[in-house]
């Protein structure tokens, strides 16, 4: 029990990093093949393989990036990454994001952006 609980927070924490989900349709067809349709789908299972789809994927972008860099040189790995696995906007981003879009009439100012941007600015140290 104590694993399921450390393997569902660690899953959870990386769901906000990682862009990797297989679908639960594919899951429930692995659950379904590898138990013989014995256990039900459940939130252990998707977590589970979305955290082995993800470490697959992350080794094969290792792999290319070592790869990119030993045949091309310095940088050019890094960037791959970069590409495949952006960070997220930061806080300070977003709320720029929210303002500009505001101030250039493409939207108004929602409960979610206001929230974004008094988050921003509670960030900031005094």
């Amino acid at each position: 029990m104590a694993l399921m609980v450390l393997l569902k927070h660690y899953v959870l924490t990386m769901t906000k990093q990682h862009p990797i989900t297989p679908p639960p349709e594919l899951v429930q067809q692995w659950v379904d093949t590898y138990f013989g349709g014995k256990i039900s789908q459940s939130n252990f299972h998707l977590d589970l393989a979305t955290q082995a789809a993800r470490w697959g994927a992350d080794q094969e972008l290792k792999a290319c990036c070592e790869l990119l860099t030993k045949d091309w040189g310095s940088g050019h790995g890094e960037r791959l990454r970069r590409f495949r696995r952006p960070k997220p906007p930061s806080l300070k981003e977003q709320a720029l994001t929210a303002l500009t879009r505001y101030t250039t009439g493409e939207t108004i100012l929602t409960n979610e952006s206001v929230d974004t941007i008094r988050r921003a600015l509670e960030s900031i140290h005094d």
